[in-house]
């Protein structure tokens, strides 16, 4: 049995960066803008706030707190997601900091930030406890913690359980989505703040489900690598199956795509 004591956190995380860095995360990123600026208008975010973002990926927060004119940063342990995030604010004419670093590991004094958010970012850190540990270390007492979290029996649930079929998860690693579960996100937080949370969706909108399947695995990463993984037969039916699950969350008419895909809110007072 593995244990925590004995996973290598850090070639998992070497692997992720990877992983994340392949592809083009942004194009899937810009579809998910709505997520972030909904999330800093419930965590009712003011002017002249220190934000921390985690796990910012291309600055999709990060730019929504900067939007609200807060003196916004963002961190996160890809490079390239950094350059986008960057060239975006440079564009709208936004002053953000970047930072490189890790989530389980931030290179900030504890209460530095008056609000700490996420969205469908630090859920990945592999050690799920660190990476909340930092979440609290870094917020001020007062501060807000708010994080969007993709639920494990929403539709990214069940394609990150997809994946693992053809990619297996790292050994001792709790899988992502657990962070969009009530009962784990108050194992994280509660015990250190007052958490109130609600499910969420967000639809995904595409003409057939072959573009959607198509655009994730050319261009997000976990699918992408998991696509990459296979020979020629193992690629033709990961997209199958992909089709297939696409398919069976469309709530949409003939003619075109609407997957509703849950996630957990969740903001606690520091």
């Amino acid at each position: 049995m593995t244990t925590k004591a004995s996973t290598d956190f850090g070639a998992i995380k070497e692997r992720q960066q990877k992983t994340w860095a392949s592809g083009e995360y942004g194009s899937i990123a810009a579809l998910i803008v709505p997520m972030a600026e909904l999330l800093c208008e419930r965590a009712e975010l003011r002017a002249g706030d220190r934000v921390l973002d985690v796990a910012c990926g291309t600055g999709n927060a990060t730019i929504a707190a900067a939007r609200r004119s807060c003196d916004a940063t963002g961190i996160d342990y890809v490079p390239e997601l950094l350059d986008v995030a960057r060239e975006r604010a440079r564009v709208e004419g936004l002053e953000i900091d970047l930072v490189e670093g890790d989530a389980e590991a931030m290179p900030f004094d504890d209460g530095s930030f008056d609000a700490v958010i996420s969205v469908v970012g630090v859920m990945f850190a592999p050690d799920q406890e660190r990476a909340a540990s930092e979440l609290l270390r870094v917020c001020r007492p007062g501060g807000t913690i708010a994080l969007a979290n993709w639920t494990p029996d929403g539709f990214l649930g069940d394609l990150f359980r997809l994946i693992g079929r053809y990619v297996p998860p790292p050994a001792g690693v709790r899988p992502p989505p657990e962070w969009g579960g009530e009962e784990r996100i108050a194992e994280l937080l509660g015990a250190a703040a007052e958490l109130r949370t609600e499910r969420q969706m967000f639809t995904f909108r595409f003409r057939a489900a072959e573009d959607f399947a198509d655009l994730f695995l050319s261009r997000y990463g976990p699918t992408l690598k998991a696509s990459e993984a296979q020979d020629g037969s193992g690629r033709t039916a990961l997209r199958t199956d992909l089709i297939e699950l696409i398919s069976s969350h469309d709530d949409d008419k003939p003619g075109s795509v609407a997957v509703s895909a849950e996630y957990l809110e969740a903001i606690a007072a520091r």
